[in-house]
């Protein structure tokens, strides 16, 4: 398979140092810098406070997380070492409560530990092949996901207006992106003709990020308020819509940025085709449905406050939940590194019976 020639790589193991560099997305699109990451706690604040976000993404920083602890434990008994591996899972796994990638990679990486014979030093070198073909893995897949989203699209017109929601694209995956793979992909195919995207509120993935990612690779680009999609649609500007996911449920019900609901219902009300885009290990077969899809609900700072502005009066409560949950049957397909998959097909797919983290390499 051959991989695209973007450039734009968010999660980077250093061996000369044993660190990995983040790019640091709280602070696109003004200044392109990178975060090295040499501890195991470091990692977790990274994940906590966005550095680093998107589901794969957050998978991948994990599993480096995990080597990153494992390397961090100082004893030559197997035993101990585990135990104190499962406190570095537990600390990981408590920064981000939606994103079952970071639940997958983690798990992942403790089945590696745990059947690894042999010494401790056997078992770290284990959890850093692991890491390194996590990344490997969802660079191939997000290509996959692009190539097989192409091949859904709508076939008329020739040259597609695509809408997409949050940031679904290289910064949040190992590099290529979900959603923003298939605009990708689209975009070397010469199908696409422009991508609009939602700015995304209230931490405006879209307008940082999306756009960000457009302007790089000169893929055209138009930027809306989340609250112009419905008006974009009704206005024929809107052939498809391609947005990522958080976690999915085994019936199909998917969780990605708060707003992706709304797009869901408008796009179904002007019979616009909605696509999912996301890998396999981004489905939670053990949640029957969405109900039981747990909702990050983050600082209130980020709804009332813009840099050093207040935009509300004293007095005003606030709710902030980072997601929402998209009914199955609002979606078209959901598109996968093995096909597109109607969501009532996807409970009867291949890997129906093995557990989150047990996916085969």
């Amino acid at each position: 398979m051959t991989l695209s020639t973007n450039h734009v790589y968010p999660v980077i193991w250093h061996n000369d140092n044993d660190s990995v560099s983040l790019i640091d997305q709280t602070r696109l699109p003004n200044e392109y810098t990178f975060v090295e990451i040499h501890h195991s706690e470091d990692m977790a604040r990274a994940i906590k406070t966005m550095i680093v976000r998107g589901a794969p993404a957050i998978g991948v920083a994990a599993a480096y997380g995990m080597y990153l602890g494992a390397r961090e434990i100082k004893t030559s008994d197997r035993t101990e070492f585990l135990q104190n591996l499962d406190k570095v899972a537990q600390l990981l796994r408590s920064t981000r409560p939606t994103a079952v990638n970071l639940f997958w990679a983690i798990s992942r990486m403790l089945k590696v530990a745990y059947e690894t014979l042999g010494t401790v030093e056997g078992i770290k070198q284990s959890l850093f092949q692991t890491a390194q073909a996590i990344n490997i893995e969802d660079l191939q897949t997000c290509q996959a996901i692009g190539d097989n989203g192409l091949a859904v699209l709508p076939t008329t017109p020739e040259k597609l207006t695509l809408l997409t929601h949050c940031n679904a694209g290289a910064l949040a995956t190992a590099g290529y992106g979900t959603a923003l793979g298939v605009v990708r992909s689209a975009w070397r195919e010469g199908r696409l003709e422009r991508l609009f995207a939602d700015e995304t509120r209230p931490r405006l993935q879209g307008a940082k990020l999306t756009t960000w990612e457009c302007v790089q690779e000169g893929i055209p680009v138009t930027l809306i308020t989340d609250n112009m999609a419905a008006h974009c649609m009704k206005q024929g500007l809107i052939h498809a819509v391609v947005v990522g996911a958080d976690r999915i449920a085994a019936n199909g019900d998917t969780a990605n940025k708060i707003g992706t609901y709304g797009v869901a219902i408008a796009a179904k009300a002007h019979n616009i085709p909605f696509f999912v885009a996301a890998p396999l290990s981004t489905v939670d077969f053990e949640l029957a449905d969405g109900s039981k899809i747990p909702i990050e609900e983050r600082d209130p700072t980020e709804i009332y406050q813009v840099g050093d502005t207040i935009l509300t009066p004293e007095g005003v409560d606030f709710y902030n939940p980072a997601f929402d949950v998209t009914p199955a049957e609002l979606i078209t397909a959901i598109i996968t590194e093995n096909g597109a998959i109607a969501p009532d097909k996807l409970a009867k797919s291949q890997l129906k019976q093995l557990p989150i983290g047990l996916n085969p390499n």
